[in-house]
């Protein structure tokens, strides 16, 4: 594959608390924030607490769940004195950091949050085939060995990208656990902290002319969600996740494989038609939301070779 040339990555910003009770992202923000400067000579690194009021209430969302409002509908909507503060917020960063899709957005915008999951570090791209995503990828890969590092993508169309990441030219999510919400527990910070910090040393190294190689990469794409079984009546829980796919995020899961664990005893297998790969499994905020898990798909991606273009 031919190099691929693209823009220095001159603006970054770090985003931590889009979810007020994810504290890693909180409180590596806030440490960053005392340094003067962030970043090297032709880097400019902003941090930003992406949801100030939740952080306060160490809540997920004060109203909305703030990262679900980033789509180009719900940042371009009116606003009253009856909308939502995270819907406020949303174009309050999106003036800041953006404007989403502009020349003027941040050339790469990093979120920072925690799962009640067993995820490991997983960078999330809320579009396919962000070259220079990918390639930060494949660095923490190498400088990371202890970590398990994966890389999932949505793969929808940038103005349905509902996430914050998707406000910069580049975005990305770094997602790491678990941990529970509402603590902070010092391997997933420091994990969070060298994941950063590598990230920004990539970037130094690409803006300085370095070729970074290319090769190829796993990604995960996200599919569809599983609810828990649920009573007809009530609409409450009648089973969680079974206890051999319990912390199994990434693990393949076949047709006939033990699901549900009801609680009156019974299991509950997975009916599906092909192996699938469960992430996000039994994460604590995504009870509201009605979703046990998601059933992701794996696949392999040419990663071209890139570098800096030069003017």
């Amino acid at each position: 594959m031919e190099v691929v040339n693209l823009p220095a990555v001159s603006r970054v910003a770090v985003c931590g608390g889009t979810h007020g009770n994810e504290l890693s992202g909180v409180y590596l923000v806030r440490e960053l924030q005392k340094k003067k400067k962030g970043g090297a000579d032709d880097v400019s690194v902003t941090m930003v607490i992406s949801n100030p009021r939740a952080v306060q209430q160490c809540r997920r969302y004060v109203e909305t769940d703030l990262n679900r409002c980033f789509t180009a509908a719900t940042l371009s909507a009116p606003v009253s004195d009856k909308t939502p503060y995270e819907m406020v917020r949303a174009q309050e960063l999106n003036a800041l950091l953006g404007p989403k899709g502009a020349d003027e957005a941040a050339d790469l915008l990093c979120d920072l949050h925690n799962t009640t999951s067993n995820m490991g570090l997983c960078i999330f791209s809320p579009v396919a085939c962000d070259w220079v995503c990918m390639q930060i990828y494949r660095h923490l890969q190498r400088e990371m060995p202890s970590w398990p590092v994966k890389y999932l993508s949505f793969e929808r169309p940038a103005a349905e990208a509902f996430s914050l990441d998707s406000v910069g030219k580049h975005g990305l999510t770094i997602e790491i656990g678990p941990q529970p919400h509402g603590v902070v527990r010092a391997d997933i910070f420091n994990a969070m902290k060298e994941g950063v910090r590598l990230m920004l040393d990539w970037i130094q190294k690409f803006n300085s002319g370095v070729l970074f190689d290319g090769g190829e990469v796993e990604v995960y794409t996200m599919g569809k969600n599983m609810d828990y079984p649920r009573d007809e009546e009530t609409h409450s829980i009648t089973a969680t996740i079974h206890p051999q796919l319990q912390d199994k995020d990434f693990c393949l899961l076949h047709p006939g494989d033990p699901l549900f664990l009801t609680f009156s005893g019974k299991t509950v297998t997975y009916k599906g038609t092909e192996p699938l790969y469960p992430v996000f499994v039994n994460e604590c905020a995504y009870y509201e939301k009605g979703i046990a898990l998601y059933l992701a798909r794996r696949k392999t991606v040419a990663v071209p070779s890139i570098q800096v273009k030069r003017d």
